[in-house]
């Protein structure tokens, strides 16, 4: 698999699911949180970050449901860096069912750079380009 690619997995539980015996919707967003975290832990040092006074901050996340996850599937969360902007950057995230491959769910996250001394986000500028750059895998 692509080094820029991380991958995380989650198994399906009693208390993920609604009334429909299906994964709650609000439920991805925890997956799609632990795949980010699995990126981040894998890719660059978050703690490192935050000694700078930077910090990783959510502004946009879309979701598109392709179909319904079911208790003790096993779901397979793959996440990388979409796209770099001058003040946001996107990470593309999937979740396939490992059993069969198939899709379950995808989503664009769309993140800015917050300097905690002022709380604004600031600009992805040079050395955190330099390090981000690379590790871009267009979808």
């Amino acid at each position: 698999m692509d080094h820029r690619i991380a991958r995380s997995t989650v198994r399906v539980r009693g208390f993920h699911l609604d009334g429909y015996a299906h994964v709650n919707n609000a439920r991805y967003l925890e997956f799609f949180e632990e795949g980010r975290w699995a990126y981040f832990e894998q890719q660059f040092d978050l703690a490192a970050l935050f000694n700078e006074g930077l910090a990783v901050v959510t502004v946009n996340l879309n979701i598109n449901y392709r179909r319904a996850a079911v208790i003790h599937d096993e779901l397979e969360i793959l996440s990388s860096l979409s796209r770099i902007n001058q003040r946001n950057a996107v990470m593309h995230q999937v979740i396939n069912r490992v059993s069969d491959g198939k899709r379950i769910a995808d989503a664009d996250f769309t993140f800015v750079v917050l300097d905690t001394r002022t709380g604004r986000s600031i600009r992805i500028e040079e050395k955190l380009r330099n390090v981000l750059e690379p590790l871009v895998l267009e979808c």
